[in-house]
């Protein structure tokens, strides 16, 4: 059975050489395996993700009307809020049954507390690429420079309570992978996200308190020749009577500067020549984004 493994992230920021070590082959491990990892203590205020998690009650609780005056309206600003069924991150599947508001850098002053946790989550995507360079014999700034613009997307999500049963195929997020380089993920304890593992299983990926789920995105998984892999995962309708609560999380995409090519680090050729041509970052969220939204 594989598991998705819980790390302490303490060994990282304040241990040793030793301690450090420790932790990036921890994190090497897990983002070969299963693209996914459990990280604690990562030093932002349970209080602020608490506030954060409020304001995004708050705001889907508005009404429709209202929430559209913020409509997302293209894949170029990836902005805003998109309304339920809109998405449909299978595209091979109806609409997810789920609402959720993109922020970025530009747009994040809407609300102190955003601000706070945007910049919060951009310290620590930062720390965490250190690692993953490292990871990769890589010099550990090697993805902080190359992240430096802040193309970072919050996306504050709600799956509401189930009014009429779903049509088939129909679940809150259709399983797809995320497309920038690294995704921080802030969860209640409804439930629902599965990940689907290198032999094709599922597996649950339950909320583990003071924990933030850290995933591998598509670029990087091209840029390391598959040895870090992009894993798919979804949010599934709860079988119980969860499935008559609303689910709330936060997840922060991290993506690299547009102009920055992608291509197959020299340290990710030794078992296997390039799988993928070289691309822009830009580029290749823009294609992801028309697929996503294309059909809907």
């Amino acid at each position: 059975m594989v598991r998705i493994p819980v790390i302490d992230f303490t060994n990282f920021t304040k241990g040793n050489a030793a301690n450090q070590q420790v932790v990036i082959k921890q994190i090497y491990e897990a983002c070969h395996e299963i693209g996914f990892m459990y990280l604690q203590n990562l030093g932002i205020s349970k209080d602020l993700i608490k506030e954060v998690f409020n304001h995004s009650k708050y705001f889907f609780n508005l009404p429709l009307e209202v929430k559209q005056k913020q409509a997302w309206s293209d894949e170029f600003s990836n902005m805003g809020y998109v309304g339920i069924e809109r998405e449909r991150l299978n595209p091979n599947q109806p609409g997810d049954l789920k609402e959720a508001f993109n922020v970025n850098k530009q747009a994040v002053g809407i609300d102190s507390s955003l601000v706070t946790f945007y910049d919060n989550c951009t310290e620590l995507a930062n720390t965490i690429l250190q690692a993953y360079a490292l990871a990769l014999e890589l010099p550990e700034d090697f993805f902080t420079i190359r992240h430096n613009q802040q193309n970072h997307t919050l996306r504050l999500l709600h799956y509401p309570p189930l009014q009429t049963p779903p049509q088939p195929g129909q679940v809150r997020a259709g399983e797809h992978s995320d497309y920038g380089s690294i995704t921080l993920l802030f969860q209640d304890d409804i439930g629902g996200l599965e990940v689907q593992t290198a032999s094709g299983e599922w597996i649950v990926a339950p909320t583990i308190p003071d924990t933030v789920i850290v995933n591998t995105g598509d670029l990087m998984q091209r840029w390391t020749n598959h040895q870090f892999c992009s894993t798919k995962h979804r949010v599934m309708i709860p079988s119980d009577n969860r499935m008559n609560q609303s689910r709330y999380s936060m997840a922060f995409f991290c993506h690299p500067n547009d102009d920055t090519e992608i291509a197959c680090l020299e340290s990710c050729q030794k078992e296997q020549s390039p799988i993928y041509p070289p691309i822009l970052a830009g580029e290749y969220l823009l294609q992801r984004l028309q697929a996503t939204y294309g059909n809907s």
